[in-house]
């Protein structure tokens, strides 16, 4: 049974009664992970932290995020790109610690910061057609939103390598294989729903 739907213009929650559902949403449909999205999605997590319950961030059937918004990036001062920076870690570090499980339901392209994003949830459950990558490198760029950290506890440190100084892309079977997602689902929304309803009651 599904509830009232809080709208603003970077995402919109849909209070289910076992979940908080968090759809990215933007004007483009690829979900960047600009200056003001990053802050409003953190202000969201530490509001829902109060009353937590089971939260799935998803996005839309092409892109669960494209990552940070390069040419945001590029306009950015040394002061300004380490706020940045700590901005993406503040995020990134009130999902993971979240008090009450955190899945991402991956739809399309996971890349950048989008894949730090889905990194810090608990669970990751990929559609079939899902691409995840961190194409910094090609570009001069390394994450500094915790990618670094988290993605060779998951993968290993061969692997997390290859993917960041490759800007190797992996599909969804790839990812399942290398242990970056748990679940591969033809609806990755429905799927997650399905699991937070298997957890044990609190």
């Amino acid at each position: 049974m599904k509830a009232e739907q809080s709208i603003s213009e970077h995402f919109f929650i849909e209070e289910r009664h076992c979940a908080r559902v968090l759809h990215l949403i933007s004007a483009d449909g690829t979900n960047r992970l600009t200056r003001a999205r990053v802050f409003a999605l953190t202000h969201a997590v530490e509001d829902f932290a109060r009353h937590p319950k089971p939260l799935i961030i998803t996005g839309n059937h092409h892109f669960f995020s494209a990552g940070a918004d390069l040419n945001e990036i590029t306009l950015l001062a040394g002061p300004e790109a380490l706020e940045f920076a700590k901005m993406g870690q503040a995020l990134m570090r009130v999902v993971d610690e979240f008090p009450a499980p955190v899945i991402a339901a991956v739809w399309g392209y996971c890349m950048g910061g989008g894949l730090d994003l889905a990194l810090a949830c608990d669970i990751r459950i990929a559609h079939p057609h899902a691409v995840f990558g961190h194409r910094g490198a090609a570009l001069g760029l390394i994450t500094g939103w915790g990618g670094t950290q988290r993605l060779p506890r998951l993968v290993g440190r061969s692997r997390a390598t290859e993917m960041f100084v490759a800007a190797e892309k992996l599909t969804a079977a790839r990812a399942l294989d290398y242990g970056l997602v748990q679940a591969i689902a033809a609806n990755p929304l429905t799927a997650a729903l399905d699991r937070i309803g298997q957890l044990p009651k609190s």
